[in-house]
């Protein structure tokens, strides 16, 4: 099973020759033509889009798992923090009338 990948123009605009699937070079599992119209290669599963592993989608979720994890801690801390601050100010506030030092009285 073999499968041809026509020439096309590349990202750079040079005109990329054919080549057939799979290549002497490559790998003798990749016998589909995948990619896009400027960019093509051998691949071993006809639906693939990308030329590269997916490897580094693994760190990509690490970094981002990361990166939320530390976003929530903050998030929690902002928010035990605002509650603390309205719990003293309402648990210090005085709970008695406010002497103004002054007494109203009436006149006459």
């Amino acid at each position: 099973m073999s499968a041809d990948c026509t020439s096309y123009l590349g990202a750079d605009g040079l005109l990329v020759g054919g080549f057939r699937c799979p290549r002497a070079d490559g790998e003798a599992s990749a016998v589909y033509c995948c990619g896009f119209q400027d960019v093509k290669y051998c691949c071993d599963d006809p639906h693939s889009f990308f030329p590269y592993e997916h490897g580094y989608m693994w760190w990509l979720s690490v970094g981002a798992l990361v990166g939320l994890s530390i976003a929530a801690v903050v998030l929690l801390a902002f928010i035990i923090t605002v509650c603390v601050l309205c719990y003293l100010f309402i648990s210090t506030k005085p709970r008695n009338k406010l002497d103004t030092g002054l007494s109203l009285q009436t006149v006459g």
